[in-house]
């Protein structure tokens, strides 16, 4: 529901020039992470720095949007979700330009802190800002379209970056994002309205924020060094128990606060939980599936940037396809079930895809993964929305988002290890790479099939909804949260 102080947007004009300007504003992030990626080994060589160094402008600019989505969301229901997205475009244009004229490895890493800080802030903003926007009925279709227009960054950031880095240099990535960054800040200032949750206190928990951002940070730094420190080493086993006692601590607090940065009762929604938990599992298959990728076309194959970047082409389309195609099943089935859908997909995909030999067919069924990839990333997003009141929808996004990015970076360190671990017990790396999409695809699959499974039990017992958004069912007495739907 809207809240009594927030415009009635989502019943005027202005809906489609809001969805317009937040799709844009999304878009400017997609190209932004899938186009470094591939442009990273000549960023490496333009420094004179080594691979481990220069992965440092990938891992810190995630280190930054993980630890602060959760804050930056409650931020906009908070203080104005129009004036965050406008903060967070303009911190991230900025910081965009400081990256293009970086002058040395150090300045790009810091301005790729910044860059990732309005990240942060761009993403569970803008979601809220869409669901607060539309009414009940529209909102999964409108976010369907947002996310489905900011994942055709998802098919051209890849193609950017490594034509980019395969002409005139790295830097333009940059500066291709200065000018998207120019007409996002625009088209939100003339177009988004704002919004903000009702009678809630106009200040920040910043014991749980410092508490959050501290932990998810110790968490993330932990798992992207393990590797080079020792998975059994006292600084990898100190690090991953600071950081379990800070996000302890973080969530005592919580259920000490008047006005907690999360409010736990969250974590009773069982759709949420579900949406959110199948969530994390499909972004680590598709994160890891990304950057597995790459290594196989450029270190197997031995492709150049700018055409590895072209087969990322057919799947990243797919994951543009799919947003809509997300929006229009939401109408149809409750959001757990597409989720587990798109995982069955993905997994499906993903098996066939390390049995593909010829070009022809690994583009088809890289393609294929796409569109589970895509429904799985999107739809998380979509369906958490559809679960939880629009007035703390910054609050669920947040949360949301940053266990996805947390699983995602987690997952990636993880793998390396692997890979790493195989290679030296004798496994090609075609080989390795092979196995280890297997196993992504078998993970997927049987997360899949809990989540149907947990499911059926849940409705059986009268807590969950039936599949069908036909079905008629009237929701069990839930005083504590009256504003939330149960799907």
């Amino acid at each position: 529901m809207l809240s009594s102080a927030q415009p009635d947007v989502g019943r005027g004009r202005h809906t489609t020039a809001t969805l317009v300007a937040v799709s844009l504003v999304l878009f400017c992030v997609q190209v932004d992470f899938f186009a470094l990626n591939l442009a990273l080994p000549n960023l490496a060589r333009g420094f004179g720095a080594d691979a481990d160094s220069a992965q440092w402008t990938i891992s810190a600019y995630m280190l930054s949007v993980g630890s602060l989505l959760i804050l930056a969301g409650r931020m906009g229901d908070i203080f104005g979700r129009r004036r965050a997205l406008l903060a967070g475009v303009g911190l991230f244009a900025a910081a965009s330009l400081a990256c293009a004229i970086a002058p040395s490895l150090g300045f790009l890493v810091a301005a790729r802190v910044f860059q990732g800080a309005g990240a942060a802030v761009i993403f569970p903003v803008g979601v809220a800002v869409i669901s607060n926007a539309f009414s009940d009925a529209s909102r999964a279709r409108a976010l369907g379209l947002a996310f489905g227009i900011a994942n055709i960054g998802t098919a051209a950031g890849p193609f950017i970056g490594g034509g980019l880095a395969g002409g005139p240099g790295w830097r333009w990535v940059f500066w291709v994002l200065v000018l998207l960054c120019a007409l996002a800040f625009l088209a939100a200032y003339f177009a988004v309205a704002d919004s903000r949750e009702a009678g809630a206190q106009r200040h920040l928990d910043w014991p749980g924020a410092a508490l959050v951002i501290a932990g998810v940070t110790l968490l993330s730094v932990t798992v992207d060094r393990a590797d080079g420190w020792g998975w059994g080493s006292a600084r990898t086993l100190a690090g991953f128990a600071l950081s379990v006692l800070l996000l302890v601590a973080f969530l005592i607090v919580e259920r000490r606060v008047q006005a907690p940065l999360v409010d736990l009762k969250l974590f009773r929604n069982l759709p949420y939980v579900l949406v959110t938990g199948m969530g994390a599992v499909a972004n680590i298959v598709y994160v890891v599936t990304v950057w597995v990728v790459t290594l196989y076309l450029q270190q197997v194959r031995g492709l150049a940037p700018l055409t590895a970047g072209a087969v990322f082409l057919a799947p990243s389309l797919m994951v543009a396809l799919s947003g809509p195609l997300g929006g229009w099943l939401g109408k149809h089935f409750r959001p757990t079930a597409v989720m587990a859908a798109a995982g069955v997909v993905s997994g499906v995909g993903l098996f066939a895809l390390t049995l593909a030999h010829g070009w022809g067919a690994y583009v088809a069924w890289f393609a294929f993964t796409g569109i589970g990839f895509g429904l799985g990333w999107t739809f998380a997003s979509v369906g958490t929305q559809d679960v939880v009141s629009p007035e703390r929808a910054g609050e669920a996004s947040g949360v949301l988002l940053t266990i996805l990015v947390t699983a995602g970076g987690m997952g990636v360190a993880i793998t390396a290890a692997v890979l790493e671990l195989l290679e030296r017990s004798g496994s090609s790396s075609h080989e390795a790479i092979n196995g280890t999409l297997r196993v992504l695809a078998l993970s997927i699959v049987v997360a899949a099939a809990a989540v149907m499974a947990i499911r059926h039990r849940l409705v059986r017992r009268g807590l969950m909804a039936p599949l069908s958004m036909k079905a008629q069912w009237t929701p069990p007495e839930a005083p504590e949260a009256p504003a939330q739907s149960v799907r």
